[in-house]
């Protein structure tokens, strides 16, 4: 067999490899967030018409979050690979730390506007149990994911 006629064939499954784990990860993804939207709706014991106002708020303040900690960051690791940081200049480093800051600055700001956004519709003491139910649902994934992982 030619081993030319073997490239489609190859692409087309390399293709559908990455296909389904996006796809899988867009499941967990949606997973994540649902459980993550029952463990604070059961948290902050939201009433009906807290809850129609702060979901949209919640859920524009996550999206963005994610991707300013996820999509920028991502760059940013990749050339803090051990390999790659090696190799920087100290002008890269220096341009690659501005970065970082900025990244985190617009982070701050965000979390500050959203706090803002939020002190119109839930009361102070809830939005300090927000605080501490997203870190407690953070804690709480992590174990699940140590207990997951198989053991060495």
């Amino acid at each position: 067999m030619n081993i030319r006629k073997l490239y489609p064939i190859l692409f087309l499954f390399i293709s559908f490899t990455f296909y389904a784990q996006g796809e899988r990860m867009k499941e967990k993804k949606e997973q994540i967030k649902a459980m993550k939207v029952a463990f604070l709706t059961t948290e902050l014991n939201l009433t009906s018409n807290e809850a129609e106002k702060f979901w949209p708020i919640y859920n524009t303040f996550d999206d963005k979050q994610f991707e300013l900690r996820h999509k920028k960051m991502k760059g940013f690791f990749r050339k803090m690979d051990d390999d790659e940081l090696d190799k920087l200049s100290d002008k890269e480093a220096t341009i690659l730390l501005t970065q970082i800051e900025s990244n985190e600055e617009e982070l701050f700001q965000l979390r500050k506007k959203f706090i803002s956004n939020l002190k119109d519709v839930l009361p102070a003491i809830k939005i300090i149990k927000l605080k501490k139910a997203e870190e407690n649902f953070s804690r709480k994934l992590l174990q699940q994911y140590r207990d997951k992982a198989p053991k060495k």
